[in-house]
């Protein structure tokens, strides 16, 4: 499926075919694809809790206002984002780049992100956000169907994947195949009404 086709035809599914697998094959590959999701200076701050213990789905669903897709899709995706990810060897990030590249942007990365903590929420929420796009187009280019998910507590299911202190929860993505369509599309905004030629 091509792009424009997968972004005109992805919806919020919300039943899925509890009984499907997806393959090891297409998983890796889903989650290598969400790799090349852009995040600022490169700092890859996402982390992909890949939830497989059918236990800690059904308490992740109890935390979830028991949504089946967080037990019955085939995959959950808790994307979570390291909020220290711009200060952990950042120089890994540019390791491919000439040396005076570097001496450039390993002193921007710390300045940007140093005793900034809305800048490090911010950019993790930005970070996740793209990369829970890229899997769900991915997805549905794959033939699957999806839905991002913020509907749950944050606090409990961070306690229930062991969250490390300085990460935070910032949304699921379900993956799987559909036992039934989408609802209807609500009604989309006009363009418009949502876009803004140089000033409000």
């Amino acid at each position: 499926m091509d792009t424009i086709k997968a972004i005109e035809s992805r919806r919020a599914v919300k039943q899925f075919d509890p009984n499907h697998r997806i393959s090891e094959a297409d998983e890796q590959r889903l989650l290598s694809l969400a790799l090349h999701s852009p995040t600022a200076f490169n700092i890859q701050n996402w982390r992909f809790v890949v939830v497989k213990d059918p236990i800690l789905r059904q308490l992740i669903r109890a935390e979830a206002w028991d949504q089946a897709q967080v037990t019955d899709a085939s995959l959950l995706v808790i994307l979570c984002a390291d909020l220290a990810s711009w200060e952990k060897n950042p120089a890994r990030y540019w390791r491919n780049v000439a040396p005076e590249v570097q001496e450039f942007l390993l002193p921007a990365i710390d300045a940007y992100y140093r005793d900034k903590p809305q800048v490090q929420r911010d950019e993790a929420m930005r970070s996740c956000g793209i990369a829970a796009q890229t899997l769900m187009l991915a997805a549905k280019a794959m033939g699957y169907d999806s839905c991002p998910m913020d509907g749950f507590d944050f606090q409990a299911v961070a306690r229930l994947i062991n969250l490390p202190e300085d990460h935070v929860v910032t949304m699921f993505v379900a993956i799987g195949k559909r036992i039934k369509p989408a609802w209807p599309k609500g009604g989309q905004l006009a363009l418009e009404e949502v876009m803004v030629i140089d000033r409000f």
